[in-house]
């Protein structure tokens, strides 16, 4: 990781679009017009400004399947793949019709039939016709979803220094943890890390807090002071190459604890030997929920698990979706971000957050990040 601009290395945005190129076929899709930076960056390989908030859809990427060329919003040569040729690259315009008269002009848009895109608005679901006019318009995310779904051993590869990355910032702040220090001054010596690294993307500024002993759930509040006694959680996420990394670790404020918190620590054991268990291919997303269940902990606010990957990537496991939940089957290649989440009253909470990838035989962990030793 760095902060020159750089394309993604061949093999990984190569199959990362043999992927999307796959699952065009299957969706019976002949061009895909992507207006969302991830999906962007997935097929064509090129770094995306990155976009806080929402925005208005708008044409960033078009892959056609035929072909399988790439045509790309971009004002400028640099970062941008070698394999993406000048003449594909188009650049920002006011008009929209300039856009689309660019769109028209690709190779396979007067002769498509279905046309995906991962987002519309009514302005460019009016316009978009005219550059594809013989095309149905439908919902294209499913494909990208479902490429995206599957991690290539590259992406693997480099979701691992992803995960290394936010690995080393939660140490540093983790060493900083002393009574009498602010949640806000450990969330800044933690983005600092991150800086330092050459990072400047957090993926996640709540990544800090004096977990409560009255209360389940309490986010970091900028102003809590960490006193002996308490629990201290980190949630360390960076967007490191396009991709997020995430660890979550939760350490005594003084170092020590008694046996009540040893004792809370070692049921967060328990329930991530059931969760780690319950990571195996073919088996349904829902027995993620029912580890909680079988550990006797009561399941958490935040989601059990979410893939991991560019973005917010399926499939999302959460108490308020179980029937989505029940739907998912997990499959090798995916890597989930899974959380471990326990409570006691007058103690605190343990959080713990990992990186979990689904192989042919079971999981394999992918963070390493200590945990405190109880």
């Amino acid at each position: 990781m760095g902060t020159e601009i750089l394309p993604d290395e061949r093999a990984l945005r190569q199959g990362r679009r043999a992927r999307a190129l796959a699952q065009m076929h299957a969706h019976d899709l002949d061009v895909l017009v992507l207006g969302r930076q991830a999906n962007a960056r997935y097929v064509a390989g090129a770094p995306q400004l990155w976009v806080a908030g929402t925005r208005p859809f708008g044409p960033v990427a078009t892959l056609v399947r035929d072909t399988g060329e790439v045509h790309l919003l971009s004002t400028w040569d640099e970062g941008i793949p070698e394999d993406i040729p000048h003449d594909n690259l188009y650049g920002l315009a006011w008009n929209p019709l300039t856009t689309l008269d660019v769109l028209s002009r690709i190779d396979g848009a007067s002769t498509a039939r279905r046309v995906g895109t991962d987002a519309l608005s009514p302005t460019f679901a009016t316009l978009l016709p005219r550059a594809f006019p013989q095309a149905e318009l439908v919902d294209g995310e499913p494909a990208l979803a479902a490429a995206r779904r599957i991690k290539t051993p590259e992406e693997i590869a480099t979701l691992r220094t992803a995960l290394a990355a936010a690995e080393a910032a939660l140490a540093t702040a983790v060493a900083a943890l002393a009574p009498g220090v602010r949640e806000q001054s450990l969330i800044g010596i933690l983005l600092e890390a991150m800086t330092a690294g050459g990072i400047s993307t957090p993926a996640s500024q709540d990544s800090a807090w004096v977990t409560s002993k009255e209360h389940p759930w309490q986010r970091a509040g900028g102003g809590r002071v960490a006193r002996a006694g308490d629990l201290v959680a980190f949630s360390a996420g960076i967007l490191g190459d396009g991709y997020i990394g995430e660890v979550g670790r939760t350490r005594p404020a003084d170092g020590t604890g008694d046996d009540r918190t040893r004792a809370l620590y070692q049921r967060w054991d328990r329930l991530w030997d059931r969760l780690l268990q319950a990571c195996r291919p073919g088996a349904t997303a829902t027995g993620l929920l029912t580890a909680y269940e079988l550990a006797g902990e009561a399941l958490p606010p935040m989601p059990v698990a979410r893939g991991l990957g560019m973005g917010f990537d399926a499939p999302v496991v959460s108490p308020r979706l179980p029937r989505t939940a029940a739907a998912e089957r997990l499959q090798p290649g995916m890597v989930l971000s899974v959380t471990t989440y326990v409570f006691e009253p007058g103690v605190g909470a343990v959080f713990g957050r990992d990186a979990v990838l689904i192989t042919d035989t079971g999981a394999e962990v992918l963070t390493t990040a200590p945990h405190w030793p109880h």
